[in-house]
């Protein structure tokens, strides 16, 4: 029952965001402009690892392991591994510099039926750049670097929930001190935390086929806004939702096939349209407020199109106000939502072959793109490759590849409910 009330609201809200993403070439006054929603330390969002990464960037309820911390923690409690440790590597934007990546170190251990702890460490380094001054000169090299170090727990409900939390300590050294506009700038610092929750069940027939279902729910990088100088300008962390769900089906004993699909969105405040003389908001809601405020006014603020009238010019009504096109307003907020989707075959639990789709709209960043890798296991280590093409000219992520090694220690334990591992 549960399974079948899951996949009805699941394909209805896949097919509102489908029709709220149409029509992305604007072609008249009613259409949406770009209006891409910008955070500090973007990283943060970045697919760490190859699995997810040949996916689709899909991950929320996919079969635990060591880079579940950046997915869900949650699922950790259903792992069958006792302990594992991995390693991810991607050099990034390389179209745009050949000397900019992304490290991921992660690793848990179970400490008995219910609990399991771990962390990661994730370090982005954005290449060697050179300060000038306002003349052009060169005034000192700096390689901008960021880290996030986490901790997570994650503790087992019952048979079929889990819950799971994260503690990071988040730092972004973009500048080194340099003066920024007339200010000293120093690095930024902040505190945040993911909540994460699942439901795997793993006695679920497809076709008469043994197979589970898993669903999951996360709200990452809830924190504190972060400052690069002394005024009292600060952006908001990436904090997003996404909820996800992975079906596995047993072929036969040696092959097995798993669907897997997110849904996400950032739960940060969209940039109102503002007067370009006056900069009173014309349409939208200011974005200068709270993080708990701002997650909520996320989903409903976004400005949508001004209404004109037949001469070109916005229709003002009698208090001030602007009118907006009708719909307009919602439509914007469907198309904030991402959505990712992907396949993973494994055969005999030593390869994997994986595909996937990823698609963001047009006025919100417009990241579309294919994925494509594989997986080997041999005893106690992994190894997968990831590869995107993407789907759009002159993209900077056009052949991003990622690497992750993956080792497993200590067995496997025997758990209530625990997912076979990947």
């Amino acid at each position: 029952m549960i399974k079948k009330y899951f996949l009805t609201g699941l394909t209805t809200l896949v097919t509102a965001v489908a029709m709220g993403q149409s029509g992305n070439t604007p072609k008249d006054a009613s259409e949406l402009q770009l209006n891409t929603i910008t955070t500090a330390v973007p990283f943060l969002q970045i697919t760490p690892d190859s699995r997810s990464g040949a996916m689709g960037d899909v991950g929320t309820a996919l079969s635990p392991s060591s880079n579940s911390f950046f997915w869900n923690t949650s699922m950790l409690s259903f792992s069958e591994e006792k302990s594992e440790v991995s390693l991810s590597y991607s050099p990034w934007l390389q179209n745009l510099a050949s000397d900019i990546n992304l490290s991921h170190l992660a690793g848990f251990i179970r400490l008995n039926d219910r609990n399991v702890v771990g962390g990661s460490l994730r370090f982005f380094s954005l290449g060697e750049i050179l300060f000038t001054d306002n003349t052009g000169a060169p005034t000192m090299p700096h390689t901008p670097t960021e880290f996030e170090l986490l901790g997570g727990y994650a503790f087992q409900l019952n048979e079929r929930f889990s819950l799971g939390i994260n503690g990071k300590f988040i730092y972004s050294n973009l500048t080194s001190g340099a003066m920024v506009d007339g200010a000293e700038s120093s690095a930024g610092l902040a505190g945040a935390a993911d909540v994460s929750f699942s439901y795997f069940n793993d006695d679920i027939r497809y076709a008469g086929r043994r197979g589970s279902l898993a669903f999951g729910v996360t709200l990452n990088n809830i924190g504190n806004k972060i400052s690069y100088t002394a005024e009292n300008d600060r952006d908001f962390l990436p904090t997003n939702l996404k909820i996800g769900t992975a079906m596995t089906m047993d072929l036969d004993s040696y092959n097995s096939l798993t669907w897997a699909i997110d849904v996400s969105k950032l739960l940060v405040p969209t940039t109102p349209i503002r007067n370009n003389i006056s900069g009173d908001i014309m349409s939208g809601y200011d974005q200068n407020i709270g993080v708990v405020p701002g997650m909520l006014q996320s989903f409903y603020d976004a400005p949508g199109a001004l209404a004109k009238d037949e001469n070109g010019n916005y229709i003002q009504n009698p208090d001030g106000t602007y009118q907006t096109v009708k719909g307009t307003k919602f439509k914007e907020e469907l198309t904030e939502i991402m959505i990712g989707t992907g396949l993973e075959y494994w055969y005999n639990d030593l390869f994997a072959a994986r595909a996937g789709y990823f698609y963001e709209n047009l006025n919100k960043g417009a990241r579309q793109h294919l994925t494509f890798g594989i997986g080997l296991k041999y005893k106690m280590f992994g190894i997968d490759f990831s590869y995107l093409t993407s789907l759009r000219r002159n993209n900077p992520l056009q052949n991003t590849i990622r690497f992750t090694l993956r080792l497993h220690l200590g067995g496997s334990e025997n758990v209530s409910g625990s997912v076979k591992p990947e």
